[in-house]
């Protein structure tokens, strides 16, 4: 299962409220392999594996989060409706994300990716637009989000790929600084989950759903 945003900061302070201990931090999105699959996500929970990332403490089923469309190219777009946990330590709620899709993006992270792909091969936001039948606006939001997060996106790449193996060679230059940090993206990716997801489902579980996220501390 992929772990939320935030799993890789130090674990935050909390304080009392009432019988549970109070984390100071807002809800988050969780990305898992498919939010979807009932018997999985109850797996995950019954034996600890998907745990809260504020505090670490045992998650249990919270209803439902608010529906929302998915939009795919070339296929109708998929309802889904995000299951929601609640943390029994702090009290904090989170929703569980698919990785075929973005938190608070319309469209599937696979569309995402075909976009930035062609903006690293040389193509601006209008014609990949065109291509997508999407609104120019709407790709060249994405694009800037993507440049403006190149360098974390690398590092993080980076240092998975070390820590699985620190004998790997650097990777060959892809010509831009966006197109390096999505190569080195995903190498670690491949290497992390092999074939059992999508390349741009991997890469949204290694970043925690933070491919296209304003950048922060």
């Amino acid at each position: 299962m992929g772990e939320g945003p935030n799993t890789n900061r130090p674990f935050l302070a909390r304080e009392r409220h009432g019988t549970l201990s109070r984390c100071k931090e807002s809800n988050v999105v969780l990305m898992v392999q498919d939010a979807q699959a009932g018997a999985v996500i109850d797996a995950a929970l019954s034996s600890g594996a998907l745990c809260c990332p504020s505090c670490k403490g045992r998650l249990r089923r919270w209803g439902f989060a608010r529906g929302r469309l998915v939009r795919r190219r070339a296929l109708p777009a998929l309802r889904l409706r995000p299951p929601r946990v609640r943390c029994g330590s702090c009290g904090v709620t989170h929703v569980l994300l698919s990785a075929s899709c973005l938190p608070r993006r319309l469209d599937e992270v696979a569309t995402i990716g075909a976009a930035l792909l062609a903006h690293v091969r040389g193509e601006g936001h209008r014609p990949i637009a065109v291509r997508l039948e999407l609104p120019p606006d709407t790709v060249r939001g994405w694009l800037r989000r993507a440049r403006s997060n190149h360098a974390s996106l690398r590092l993080l790449g980076t240092l998975l790929a070390i820590s699985m193996d620190a004998s790997l060679p650097p990777l060959q230059p892809a010509g831009s600084p966006l197109g390096d940090a999505l190569a080195t993206a995903a190498a670690a990716a491949k290497r992390f989950f092999g074939g059992s997801r999508t390349p741009w489902e991997a890469i949204a579980l290694m970043t925690h759903g933070r491919l296209l996220a304003p950048a922060g501390p």
